[in-house]
């Protein structure tokens, strides 16, 4: 995915929905001493893939925004704690946060209890970087390419189950929207995390999981994960057998997980402006840049227009997997 080129002060300021007029506490908070720190909220736990993004840029964020960043961890019901936390803050700019395609898509999309509309509830402001996703199976099961995978649990419906993370997680829309894009049906089963579900994949209890890649590779790297089909732009340099959903013909699955700063509702035009620019340099730090690529990660710096319009769209597409599949939240 390439970087989106720097775009024009007004496509920033028009960026975001509810964004106040320049002046007020936006101005108060350009004009405050810059020893007040700055929070940046991660809803999920520390070691997590957002948490891996928040330090990444954290200390280079710091610099160019003039304000020392304090990753705070708030995880609990899918991201829902954290989010609420950013959500329920002055828009002062004092807290920001970190979206995901599960707290602002998947969660929201399935789950009828969360309290929040990502869509109105938050003020994007750029998207950071990506993460590619991919299905693999244990080496027990009897498929290597990607057309052997699909023609088995064709002709075996019901017979195989898939992990994923949770409910509502990313992993288990795409995998939901993967099924009913090949009419194959293979059993959900949620796990409270990335690594508990890939614990039981690994060692064969679970023969299908849908993660990300960064979780995944090292259990790749060592033969005990078989990867099948890839979610990313282009083919992985180091995966480079391996098709991606565009190319077996599903490009609706070919989503990566984003992980992008937000701020509440109504934060000024002028501090969505600020942190936007500070994190634009940020990623085209060269050290940042290769730390996040050797992560496993995709840069993007799309603008707050880019952004917002990226979460609506996925949250209409995740919506319309769950009333598609009848998906209730588990």
């Amino acid at each position: 995915m390439k970087e989106f080129s720097m775009l024009s002060r007004r496509s920033i300021l028009v960026a975001g929905a509810g964004l106040l007029p320049m002046g007020g506490c936006g101005k108060a908070w350009a004009q405050a001493s810059s020893s007040r720190f700055v929070r940046l909220v991660v809803p999920f736990s520390p070691g997590g893939t957002t948490d891996i993004v928040a330090h990444l840029i954290s200390e280079k964020l710091s610099i160019h925004l003039g304000r020392q960043i304090m990753v705070e961890n708030k995880p609990g019901r899918g991201g829902v704690v954290g989010s609420m936390e950013l959500i329920q803050s002055a828009p002062d700019g004092h807290t920001l946060g970190l979206a995901t395609a599960s707290t602002t898509a998947t969660n929201p999309a399935i789950n009828p209890t969360i309290p929040y509309d990502p869509a109105t509830d938050l003020t994007p402001i750029i998207n950071l970087a990506a993460t590619p996703n991919l299905i693999a199976v244990h080496p027990s099961f009897p498929a290597r390419t990607y057309a052997e995978f699909l023609a088995e649990i064709k002709k075996n419906p019901g017979r195989y189950s898939y992990a994923s993370s949770g409910s509502g997680s990313v992993g288990h829309l795409q995998t939901e929207l993967f099924k009913t894009l090949t009419r194959t049906f293979i059993l959900h089963v949620p796990y409270r995390g990335s690594g508990p579900g890939l614990s039981d994949t690994v060692t064969g209890q679970i023969p299908i999981i849908f993660d990300n890649v960064p979780s995944a590779l090292p259990f790749i790297k060592e033969g005990r994960l078989m990867p099948v089909v890839v979610a990313s732009p282009n083919r992985l340099a180091f995966l480079p057998s391996i098709p991606t959903f565009k190319e077996v013909g599903l490009e609706p699955v070919n989503r990566m997980a984003y992980y992008g700063l937000v701020g509440p509702k109504g934060l000024p035009r002028d501090v969505v402006e600020k942190v936007y620019f500070a994190a634009k340099k940020t990623l085209e730090d060269p050290l940042v840049r290769r730390r996040i690529e050797e992560s496993g990660y995709v840069v993007v710096g799309s603008s707050p227009e880019q952004f917002a319009a990226q979460i609506r769209s996925e949250l209409a597409s995740y919506k319309a997997v769950v009333a598609q599949q009848r998906l209730a939240f588990e």
